[in-house]
């Protein structure tokens, strides 16, 4: 049986739902890049932290996951109530439901590259 990143990957979710970011370097690489910018591991536990004081119910939940030995492709599904602006949209405090298509490409048994879509229509359509 091939190995995948399957478990890497809920471990992440896990870690991410569990604000546990202290443990953020066992699953994504010292020099991550995301959408195509070198931000590096603090940069990328930086943008988390900021997500999760602007949606203090911010839960990680997985709707669709496709893995294999080095890549993941997630559909995530949020049902949340940011604070204030999201995604420069203001929300201020109104329940919203969205949901992120991201891939992530891993190496060394990292998350090294990750690629994310949010869908900021369906937010704007419910304000």
């Amino acid at each position: 049986m091939t190995e995948t990143t399957e478990p890497l990957y809920r471990g992440y979710i896990d870690c991410l739902n569990a604000r546990d970011l202290a443990r953020l370097g066992a699953f994504v690489d010292r020099d991550v890049d995301y959408n195509g910018t070198r931000i590096g591991l603090e940069g990328y536990r930086a943008m988390l932290e900021r997500d999760v004081a602007a949606i203090p119910d911010l839960r990680f939940v997985i709707a669709l996951l496709v893995c294999d030995a080095r890549t993941v492709a997630a559909r995530l599904v949020f049902d949340v109530t940011p604070t204030g602006l999201l995604f420069d949209l203001p929300v201020n405090g109104r329940r919203v439901r969205f949901t992120e298509n991201v891939f992530y490409e891993v190496e060394a048994r990292k998350i090294r590259r990750v690629w994310s879509l949010i869908d900021t229509d369906a937010i704007a359509a419910q304000l």
